[in-house]
């Protein structure tokens, strides 16, 4: 049986050019790393709140594991309608919608700014920006528009970054150390591409047509997993779920050990660098969990926001794969379309 072209199947299901987004992901992220950012440095922020829904939020998780790596304040991640009870104006408000119209974030922003808050919008346009051009000390950072929001990440988290640089918010890397970063994950993009058919990307991808996907990664890495998960129901329209180790190792790994586990792709998120104690737990796994496949992402950099910038691009080249050898258009999202629509008819 020949292997699948799937640069024909992208010719023929990727009908908004979702592999097209995905290979510019490095420059756009180089780019969105340059935003100038208008806002001025306050020292005696309590912590960052991040606001945002699916592929606008994502940012978010990646943010609060850097934090919790490296730097000197909390950051929450809110993903609902409001802010939390405890919320303060002092606590700075980071709240990403790409298309600046997404109702929950709105909502939140409202609130925030209502109590004298300060924002730091991320948006295309929309409402976001209408809301904070009215707002003194807050701001919009706009990033490019005509994207899916999920193949945006680079644009996203880019600005995000940037953000949070020059406010001080979390230790900005060298210029140096910047570049060559950028340089390895440029030539990572061109290895993880499947137009070729050929990688570990593509050959990720068939492996995983028919099987129900399980991704464990430890916690420094569990917002990539999160985004993997997200990315494979968004574009390959597939279940998909992840875990943390060790969290998982206290629930969920007797399920792996189960005869329930027999139709369970296993995708073991690792990195150097992690507590020796959770590197046991991921060696041991690997060698008593059967799962067929069974995958170590061994997840490269030079830091943690280079694994997990790594992780989250080549991965999501696995969700693209994925969608088009079972027949999706990875860029298609029905199910969303018609909920929106639903809800713009209920006041």
């Amino acid at each position: 049986m020949s292997e699948p072209d799937f640069a024909a199947l992208l010719g023929e299901l990727d009908g908004q050019n979702m592999a097209g987004y995905t290979r510019s992901f490095v420059d756009d992220l180089q780019t969105a790393m340059g935003t100038n950012v208008d806002v001025e440095q306050d020292a005696d922020w309590s912590g960052v709140l991040c606001l945002g829904m699916g592929g606008s939020g994502s940012g978010g998780l990646f943010l609060k594991a850097l934090s919790d790596d490296s730097g000197g304040l909390p950051f929450v991640v809110w993903r609902d309608y409001g802010v939390p009870s405890w919320w303060g104006p002092d606590w700075l408000v980071f709240a990403t919608s790409y298309s600046g119209n997404t109702e929950e974030t709105l909502d939140g922003v409202r609130e925030v700014l209502a109590s004298g808050g300060t924002v730091v919008g991320i948006c295309s346009g929309g409402e976001l920006e209408e809301l904070l051009a009215e707002s003194e000390g807050s701001a919009c950072l706009k990033v490019p528009s005509g994207q899916m929001p999920r193949s945006a990440f680079g644009h996203i988290f880019g600005t995000q970054l940037a953000a949070c640089w020059a406010l001080g918010l979390l230790p900005a890397p060298g210029e140096d150390a910047r570049f060559a970063m950028l340089e390895r994950l440029t030539a990572a993009s061109s290895d993880a591409d499947i137009s070729d058919g050929e990688g570990m990307s593509a050959t990720l991808a068939r492996s995983l047509a028919n099987r129900e996907i399980g991704i464990v990664a430890p916690t420094c890495l569990s917002p990539a997993s999160y985004r993997f998960a997200c990315q494979l129901n968004e574009n390959s329209a597939k279940f998909a779920r992840s875990a943390d180790v060790p969290e998982m190792n206290h629930n969920e790994v007797v399920a792996w050990t189960g005869d329930a586990a027999s139709n369970q792709a296993l995708l073991m998120m690792s990195c150097d660098g992690l507590h020796p104690r959770a590197q046991a737990r991921i060696d041991w796994m690997l060698a008593e969990i059967e799962a067929t496949p069974t995958w170590r992402v061994e997840c490269e950099g030079e830091s943690l926001l280079e694994r997990l910038l790594y992780a989250a691009h080549v991965t999501d080249w696995v969700s693209i794969g994925l969608a088009v050898l079972t027949g999706e258009d990875p860029s298609e999202m029905p199910a969303i379309v018609s909920l929106k629509a639903h809800l713009a008819t209920i006041q």
